[in-house]
C-alpha cells in the first residue's frame, strides 16, 4: 500500500470548458459530439484529441457524469473535458475511473443546483497509486467491461436474429393463412387519461404508454403501477388476452410497440395507447407488432401517431400462431438472461472499482466477479 499517495483532484487534473456547437452546425459525421450526458451527435471536426474524459457540467441527472472517449471528440459547453497535468503521475483512463468512483453526480446535487463547479471537484481528496498499479487497475476493470460488452452484443445479435426470423415467417405465410386489416381481425379502443400523480401503492393495475417502451417486453402478467380502485368505472380496461399498443412515441420507429396483457385481472390503459381485443394467440399478436413486417407496413400510416386499423396483418392458423410466438419467446428469454447477467456484472464492477480505489481490495489479489471468464 506504500505505492499510494494522498492528493486532490485539482493537483492531478484540469477541467476545461467545452465549446458551443449548435445542432444545426453539426454535419453528422466524423467525431462524436459530447454533451452533459454522453454522445449527442457527430461532427467532422474534433476539438480535443483522444483518448479523453468528458464530465457533465449542467443538467439534472447528468451533472458530474463521466464518459470516456477512445478517440478524438468535440465536448460541448455543457460539459468539461479533462487534461492531465503530469502523465507520469496519472494516466487518462485511470483518471476516468477515479472520477467515476468520486461520485461527482452526488457532488453536483448537494447544492440543489444541477451545475458542477470545478472548484468543488478540485478540492476532493483522493488516493492515487503508482502508474504501474494504475495500469493494473485499468486492466482488471477493462476485462470486466469487455465481458459486459460481449453480453450486450450477444443480446442485440439475438434480437436481430429473432426479428429476421419473424420477418421471414410472417412474410412467407403458409397453408391456411389469411390476411386482413387490424380493424377486421379485432377491435381497437383508445385508453383513457390518467396521470402519474394518480398512482397508488396498490389497487387497479394500469399501463402508461411510456412503460410499454421502457418496462415491458412482449407480454406481461403483473402491473408495474396502480390507480385507486375507485378509478375502475371511469377507465378503459384491457382484459386478460388483450394486447395494449403504444399509439405515440418520441420517434416513429417505436410507435406501435405492444405488450400482451396476460394478468389475472383487468388493467387500466392510458389514452396514448390502444386496446386490441381479438381471438388470436396474444403473444403472436404482440410479436407481429415487433416484427419487421409491421414496421414496414406502418410507415404508410405513421407520423407521431399511427392509424392501426388500416394495417394488414397475417393471420395463420392457431397452431402456427403459437409456434411462432413460442420461437420468439424462447429467444427473448435468452436475451433477458444475457441482459440480467450484464447488469449483475455492472453492479459487481461498481463494487470492484470502489474496493480497488478505496484499497479495501488488494489489486494483487483482486478476483474478478463470479461468472467472468478472462483470457
Amino acid at each position: 500500500m506504500s505505492d499510494w499517495r494522498q492528493t486532490t483532484i485539482g493537483e492531478l487534473l484540469i477541467l476545461e470548458y467545452g465549446k458551443p456547437l449548435p445542432e444545426k452546425a453539426r454535419d453528422g459525421q466524423g467525431f462524436p459530439v459530447y454533451g452533459s450526458n454522453g454522445i449527442v451527435g457527430y461532427h467532422s471536426q474534433a476539438l480535443v484529441k483522444g483518448p479523453g474524459v468528458i464530465v457533465g457540467r449542467k443538467g439534472t441527472g447528468s451533472s458530474g457524469t463521466a464518459t470516456f472517449s477512445e478517440g478524438d471528440f468535440f465536448p460541448l459547453d455543457t460539459a468539461f473535458y479533462v487534461l492531465v497535468k503530469d502523465s507520469t503521475q496519472i494516466g487518462m483512463e485511470f483518471a476516468y475511473h477515479l472520477l467515476v468512483n468520486a461520485k461527482l453526480t452526488e457532488l453536483a446535487t448537494q447544492t440543489g443546483v444541477p451545475d458542477l463547479t470545478r472548484s468543488r471537484v478540485y478540492e476532493m481528496r483522493v488516493a492515487v497509486p503508482s502508474v504501474p498499479l494504475q495500469e493494473r487497475i485499468v486492466e482488471v476493470i477493462g476485462a470486466v467491461d469487455g465481458q459486459i460488452t460481449a453480453l450486450v452484443v450477444e443480446a442485440d445479435s439475438l434480437l436481430r436474429v429473432r426479428d429476421a426470423a419473424l420477418g421471414d415467417l410472417l412474410s412467407r405465410g403458409g397453408a391456411g393463412w389469411r390476411s386482413a386489416p387490424l380493424a377486421k381481425v379485432g377491435t381497437l379502443t383508445r385508453g383513457r387519461r390518467f396521470v402519474k400523480s394518480d398512482y397508488v401503492e396498490s389497487g387497479l393495475g394500469c399501463i402508461h404508454c411510456g412503460q410499454i417502451h421502457t418496462d415491458y417486453g412482449a407480454s406481461a402478467t403483473r402491473a408495474m403501477t396502480h390507480l385507486p380502485e375507485s378509478f375502475r368505472g371511469s377507465m378503459r380496461l384491457a382484459q386478460p388476452g388483450d394486447v395494449v399498443i403504444a399509439g405515440t412515441s418520441e420517434n416513429a420507429d417505436d410507435v406501435g410497440k405492444a405488450v400482451a396483457w396476460l394478468g389475472d385481472d383487468e388493467i387500466a390503459v392510458h389514452d396514448d395507447c390502444f386496446i386490441f381485443r381479438h381471438d388470436l394467440d396474444p403473444k403472436f399478436v404482440s410479436y407481429f407488432f415487433a416484427s419487421p413486417l409491421f414496421q414496414h407496413r406502418k410507415r404508410r400510416f405513421t407520423s407521431e401517431t399511427v392509424n392501426l386499423e388500416k394495417i394488414i396483418m397475417p393471420v395463420p392458423p392457431r397452431d402456427d400462431q403459437e409456434r411462432i410466438s413460442a420461437m420468439a419467446e424462447a429467444v427473448d428469454a435468452q436475451v433477458v438472461a444475457l441482459r440480467a447477467e450484464a447488469e449483475r456484472l455492472r453492479q459487481a464492477r461498481v463494487a470492484l472499482l470502489s474496493g480497488l480505489l478505496d484499497r479495501t481490495i488488494d489489486i494483487e489479489t483482486a478476483e474478478l466477479p463470479s461468472g467472468f471468464h478472462g483470457e
